[in-house]
């Protein structure tokens, strides 16, 4: 295998949305630096888009303001979330659209040449290639990309990120990346618990399966303080395909159970969260399956709505046509998937400063692997992506010229070693038995879609003890190729995070979310709990440390203290 030593200015990990867009923008920035993006799959398709999508979700139409958005989204995530963040994604999301249009989206029109709206936060698109288009903006912007290469580690020396170590597939090469600053834009985790699907369908889920928590993993051993694990991701979607319910509900499918009753009218208040644990009650308490019926719908309407999705997940409307379904009688069945750990449709992620710095100096988090912003979406990933790209171009302009001169001869020897001691471990275990046995304990004692998703602190401290038990067991894995060494490193970084994930979901003694979120033994959501439960690993001991931190609106924060918003969280939301 062998070793390669690149210097560059700015390293992207991670060559999705959040990526993408920062890597042009360093670019942008400043048109003489180095900028090297590492992708562990091919830029232009990979990641969260990769499949395309047919609308974009965080858009503010006339009437909508980066205040009303705020408002949004922070009721939809039940009073918390980081103001600061969220607000500093509403004022940049119209800009970044206009931007990807003129790199070529075809973003639909009315008559009048206005966006057309799907919603009053969301305009439809023609998205099926979105991934490529910004892989070409990327390489028109003169952005190095790795493609194949998967980031290890990150390189710290001193107390600050400096680079990080990767492994290129096909090459069979070891690259250590000496960096001036580093933006993590690695995405989410799936593959923690049980998927819907088994067998050789088990990668058919809402979530890239190949997004397995690298960037959070690499973030938790080297110390960074995370926020807001507990706070799941469990995606409402069509039953088997696993595709999109919001496009049925916006072309105005109703949710029903068995008996065709609409169950979300017996609910005062209707966030995403709910809709989805509504579902999860139906199908507990015996009234069951639920689908969204679209029969009442006019013939036209079907027809958009199967266009559609031919541009996101064409797998629904081959599966009608193979059924010879008729649209007249056209009812889809509905489940909750898996749960997942994100940072742009839920807050899971780096705890950062309003530049998008983590606690670790020299490293930047946009995207899904950002903290604290949810409900953020793909233009919320631009946005945060140009933030951290901006921020890292000018901390790199403070750096001294020979810093990337360092001496890390003995780090690069120890990463170096691990991957090599685990090719050359004849007798270890192959990591797919260990996945298997890490999502079935998740599935069992973590709430799992098994378990209606529902967390009591007796399981959950079965789930930490039998963690602890996987963890050891990881330490002799076996690997023949790059290709299975890979799949070791997912394995561990999975393990990372769900341990994390079972310290935060212990922690949290409310229910603050519904179904995402549901503890048994602490059913009620409480005024007290209006905070954040962080947490730090340590990089000597390995203990997990959960630390405290304290909500606070909008004009609290100095950036914004000329911005007061009424606190809308009433008395009947805790």
């Amino acid at each position: 295998m062998e070793k390669k030593i690149i210097k560059t200015d700015l390293l992207v990990i991670g060559g999705g949305a959040a990526g993408s867009y920062a890597a042009v923008t360093a670019r942008r920035e400043d048109p003489e630096l180095n900028v090297t993006v590492i992708e562990k799959a091919h830029i232009e398709r990979s990641g969260c888009l990769a499949a395309g999508i047919n609308a974009i979700n965080a858009y503010l139409n006339p009437g909508e303001t980066p205040e009303s958005y705020l408002h949004y989204v922070k009721n939809d995530s039940y009073g918390l979330v980081r103001d600061d963040l969220v607000y500093s994604i509403g004022r940049g999301l119209n800009k970044v659209t206009r931007e990807v249009e003129d790199w070529g989206l075809k973003i639909l029109k009315d008559e009048d040449g206005n966006y057309l709206k799907r919603s009053s936060r969301s305009i439809k698109i023609e998205g099926e290639n979105f991934k490529e288009i910004l892989a070409d903006e990327v390489e028109r912007s003169g952005v190095r990309v790795l493609n194949k290469t998967a980031a290890l580690n990150y390189i710290k020396k001193d107390g600050r990120v400096c680079g990080a170590f990767a492994l290129n597939l096909r090459e069979d090469r070891f690259y250590v990346i000496k960096a001036k600053a580093v933006i993590c834009a690695t995405g989410g985790a799936a593959g923690i618990y049980e998927p819907n699907n088994s067998g050789r369908a088990k990668h058919k889920m809402w979530y890239p399966p190949f997004n397995t928590g690298a960037g959070y993993a690499m973030g938790i051993r080297a110390g960074a303080e995370m926020t807001t694990f507990e706070m799941r991701f469990v995606a409402l979607r069509v039953k088997d395909v696993i595709a999109p319910t919001g496009s049925f509900a916006f072309a105005g499918g109703r949710q029903v159970n068995q008996q065709g009753e609409e169950y979300l009218k017996k609910y005062s208040r209707i966030t995403t969260a709910m809709r989805l644990y509504a579902t999860v009650r139906e199908n507990k308490e015996g009234r069951g399956p639920c689908y969204l019926d679209l029969g009442h719908l006019e013939a036209d309407k079907k027809e958009k709505l199967a266009e559609s999705l031919l541009g996101m997940c064409p797998g629904v409307v081959l599966k009608w046509e193979d059924n010879q379904q008729e649209f007249s009688e056209l009812k889809v069945e509905i489940e909750g998937t898996e749960p997942y750990i994100v940072g742009g449709h839920c807050q899971s992620g780096y705890w950062i400063g309003l530049d998008r710095s983590t606690t670790l100096p020299g490293l930047f988090a946009a995207g899904d692997v950002a903290g604290g912003a949810p409900k953020k979406y793909v233009t919320g990933a631009f946005v945060e992506g140009e933030i951290a790209a901006k921020s890292a171009v000018r901390e790199i302009k403070e750096l001294p010229q020979n810093f990337l001169d360092i001496n890390i001869s003995e780090l690069i020897t120890n990463e170096y070693q691990r991957v090599k001691t685990v090719l050359d471990n004849p007798e270890g275990a192959a990591a797919s038995r260990l996945e298997e046995k890490l999502q079935q304990i998740m599935e069992n004692y973590a709430g799992g879609r098994s378990q209606y998703y529902e967390l009591e602190a007796s399981k959950l401290k079965q789930a930490r003890s039998k963690l602890k038990e996987l963890k050891a067991e990881s330490r002799n894995l076996k690997a023949d190729s790059l290709r299975d060494f890979l799949a070791v490193q997912e394995l561990l970084e999975r393990i990372d995070v769900a341990e994390v994930l079972i310290e935060h979901l212990l922690y949290r003694e409310e229910t603050r979310w519904p179904a995402y979120q549901s503890r048994l033994d602490f059913p009620q959501r409480k005024k007290e709990w209006r905070k954040f439960v962080n947490s730090r690993r340590s990089p000597v001991t390995g203990k997990i440390e959960i630390i405290e931190r304290e909500y606070k609106s909008l004009e609290e924060y100095s950036s914004f203290a000329d911005r007061s918003q009424e606190d809308f969280y009433l008395e009947y939301n805790l």
